[in-house]
């Protein structure tokens, strides 16, 4: 299997790709946010600066990076949301090459803002377990109006899925991200899923994995 970079706007299915190419092919999906937390139980200096809320710097963050693929070995994994920036880019392409590693396949999920918009303005989650429920995708409409199946508990609306919260985070993203996208496609490696079910996302990124 080939190591995967993940590129998608929000609500375009990343979690629900990641944790599928996860049970079903062995992959480890990896964070930024979980890999530094796990060398903050190693290093004293990092701990602090994550308790203060400093910035982590890009160094800091490729080493602790580093660290977490020495550790996998040969165990295929999928970088969720990182690179953030073409100059993270580049210096991941240095890690690799440092490591003779080959970079995978890069992933993005090409999906219209206007579908996106609807997903998050439309889905209800269980404040319990965090299942996820939406009112127009019958194939996720909870069983009992309102309510998680599992929890019984009554599903609500996150407050960062509101409309004005999702345009602000969409400019957001394709300001970040164009440059990655274009790195990538400059490169060759960039691979584009426009499905929008999440059965027929995972068909189409297995294939490009193998």
């Amino acid at each position: 299997m080939k190591n995967v970079i993940l590129i998608a706007p929000p609500a375009a299915g990343k979690g629900t790709l990641s944790k599928l190419l996860s049970e079903r092919l062995g992959y480890v999906s990896l964070s930024t946010g979980d890999i530094l937390r796990e060398r903050a139980n190693e290093d004293d200096d990092l701990k602090m600066m994550m308790k203060t809320g400093k910035l982590i710097d890009d160094d800091t963050v490729f080493e602790a990076l580093k660290a977490k693929l020495n550790k996998l070995g040969d165990t295929p994994y999928i970088l969720d949301g990182f690179p953030r920036t073409v100059k993270q880019a580049v210096m991941y392409d240095e890690l690799l090459k440092s490591m003779d590693k080959e970079l995978g396949v890069v992933i993005y999920l090409d999906v219209d803002k206007e579908e996106l918009k609807n997903r998050v303005v439309t889905r209800l989650v269980c404040p319990k377990c965090k299942a996820s429920y939406s009112i127009r995708n019958e194939k996720l409409l909870p069983k009992k109006q309102g309510f998680c199946d599992s929890c019984d508990v009554e599903l609500v609306q996150r407050e960062d899925d509101k409309e004005e919260v999702f345009n602000m985070r969409y400019e957001e993203y394709l300001e970040k991200t164009a440059p990655l996208i274009e790195y990538y496609e400059e490169k060759g490696v960039l691979n584009r899923i426009s499905e929008t079910e999440a059965d027929k996302v995972y068909e189409v990124a297995s294939r490009m994995v193998k």
